[in-house]
């Protein structure tokens, strides 16, 4: 005998599969949108990279060329050693007026009228002020050219760079731009015949800083950086290595490694200008180490980077398998071989990833340098990490305080070369993990 069902039952196992297939309707409308979300999240943080990306290479694209001018340069021992003494005394050659050599060389090359001071001063303008250095050092090093006409390549100066580059509004009235009509003139001239163009900018690469825009180069920062990073890679991984595998195979689980623990995890987030902080108290008014030296930075940077190589070396020796370790111990392997031998081994990709990084933050870091007097102004390229240096992120810093529109384009220079560092550092990293990788 069946039971027939309520009017009132019926009604609700009707309505049953509606609800059913609006619920799910619900639930996948709720998922699409969530998946939107994520894509216009992901489109606005690329939208934005592509703008940051795009202002820094437009601005900054221009500083790897760099305008030189070819003047036959008569070098007059009149104006260099009138007197015949360099053979007793080389220190003449080092004071002669080698800023007229240059003036009559441009004067001559332009024709212009000796006799027109206004012309005389504008012609001399178009070069760098360090025309006069390099034609003492090619004298200094060479003093047979005394009394010779050679060709020598000058830098231009940075107005005359920076309108031949197209960066300086030439329409606009003469008094509004520090390009005068009468140089606009000479450099059609000098393009003309071949004398101005522009090549690769070697000496961004090769210079150190200078108050000249054009004469600017990164040599310093690029050294300093290299020493940095060597005494950081020298100094952070092993002492990082061997405390990591000290307290995930050997230490014993107690309150104190838990302490250390929970420290080494708060010292990753501790801002970078503690470090400087503590650099300038330590390692400067302490140990007495040099000002701006490199030695310093890498001290402070070794600082600064030992608990992110400590948490992720910690990280990959938690990866491995418990059953590599019970296999080497039951094989009759020590504790020590075990993890020497088997286990470091396998963690070596995670270890080495997490080095690079490592290195790659301390390379972009500033206010720790800035701190430990990094920041100085340092035109020779440094022989040794005791001597003064400076970084490319201070490089940077440095130049993006400059009134002149010239560095602009030196400091969005620099950027992309550290942006190439960096760049250059991840993919390391990431290639470095893919090689080694084992997929347990």
């Amino acid at each position: 005998m069946t039971n027939a069902l309520s009017p009132a039952d019926a009604a609700v196992i009707s309505r049953a599969p509606a609800r059913r297939d609006i619920g799910i309707k619900r639930r996948y409308a709720a998922e699409r949108r969530f998946r939107a979300y994520g894509i216009a999240a992901l489109a606005f943080g690329i939208i934005f990279l592509f703008l940051l990306l795009s202002t820094v290479v437009r601005n900054g694209y221009t500083a790897f060329q760099q305008t030189a001018i070819a003047l036959p340069v008569e070098f007059t021992e009149k104006l260099i050693d009138p007197d015949n003494k360099r053979a007793t005394d080389p220190s003449v050659l080092i004071a002669a007026n080698y800023t007229a050599v240059a003036r009559d060389a441009i004067v001559k090359a332009l024709g212009v009228d000796a006799q027109n001071k206004a012309d005389v001063r504008a012609a001399n303008a178009m070069l760098s002020k360090s025309a006069p250095i390099q034609l003492r050092d090619m004298v200094v090093a060479d003093p047979s050219l005394i009394g010779k006409t050679v060709t020598v390549s000058f830098l231009a100066d940075a107005q005359i760079d920076s309108a031949n580059k197209g960066q300086v509004d030439l329409t606009v009235p003469e008094s509004n731009r520090k390009v005068s009509d009468r140089q606009i003139g000479w450099m059609q001239q000098l393009s003309a015949s071949g004398a101005m163009a522009k090549q690769f900018n070697t000496g961004l690469f090769t210079s150190g800083n200078s108050s000249r825009p054009e004469a600017a180069g990164l040599g310093v920062a690029l050294v300093g950086s290299l020493y940095l990073m060597l005494i950081v890679l020298v100094l952070a991984l092993p002492i990082g290595v061997a405390a990591s595998i000290y307290l995930e195979e050997f230490a014993p689980k107690n309150r104190l490694t838990d302490l250390i623990e929970v420290n080494i995890n708060n010292l990753a987030a501790v801002p970078s200008i503690v470090y400087g902080l503590l650099g300038l108290a330590v390692f400067i008014n302490f140990a007495g180490l040099p000002r701006s030296a490199p030695l310093v930075g890498g001290l402070v940077l070794t600082l600064m980077t030992l608990p992110t190589i400590i948490i992720a070396t910690r990280a990959a020796l938690r990866a491995v398998p418990p059953s590599i370790r019970a296999a080497a111990l039951g094989l009759g392997a020590s504790k020590m071989q075990m993890v020497f031998h088997h286990v470091l081994p396998l963690a070596m990709p995670g270890i080495l990833t997490g080095t690079i990084i490592g290195l790659a933050h301390a390379l972009g870091e500033t206010a720790p340098l800035l701190l430990i007097g990094m920041v100085a102004f340092v035109a020779d390229i440094p022989g040794s990490p005791m001597e003064p240096s400076t970084a490319l992120p201070v490089q940077i810093y440095m130049w993006a305080n400059e009134a002149e529109r010239a560095f602009v384009e030196r400091t969005s220079g620099a950027i992309i070369v550290l942006l190439l560092f960096l760049i250059v550092m991840n993919l390391g990293a990431i290639l470095l993990r893919r090689r080694f990788e084992r997929r347990w």
